[in-house]
């Protein structure tokens, strides 16, 4: 059950968090609670679609879960609100990119972590 789980949160998780970053532009100090708002619903509604998608198509590939949940972000980021700052689209590609960024970097993490865990136990 840990194992179905667990791309669900991770796939929210960084969904939210990159549509936070890029909201306020990397200034943490300036996010209110309208923020947290918007990305926690961006943050949900992507990790979610993502995580079917992924479960759907049973890959594993770093590569293909980071670009899907930073395309599946941008698209709901750019529905979700109006962009920040520049033409429209542009707040929610730099979404997409970051939470592709955040969900590769985390993935390798969480991937080194549980082989030495593995490893350990053995």
């Amino acid at each position: 059950m840990k194992k179905k789980i667990t791309p669900f949160v991770e796939n929210i998780g960084e969904a939210t968090v990159a549509c936070l970053l890029t909201m306020v532009q990397g200034n943490i100090l300036a996010l209110g609670l309208s923020h947290w708002i918007i990305a926690s619903q961006t943050g949900l509604i992507a990790g979610v679609l993502a995580s079917v998608a992924l479960l759907a198509s049973s890959t594993s590939n770093r590569w293909l879960v980071a670009v899907t949940l930073g395309v599946i972000t941008a698209i709901v980021d750019y529905f979700m609100h109006p962009g920040m700052f520049g033409p429209v689209f542009v707040e929610a590609i730099i979404t997409g990119i970051g939470a592709a960024v955040l969900s590769f970097i985390v993935g390798a993490i969480l991937r080194r972590r549980r082989a030495k865990r593995d490893t350990a136990v053995l």
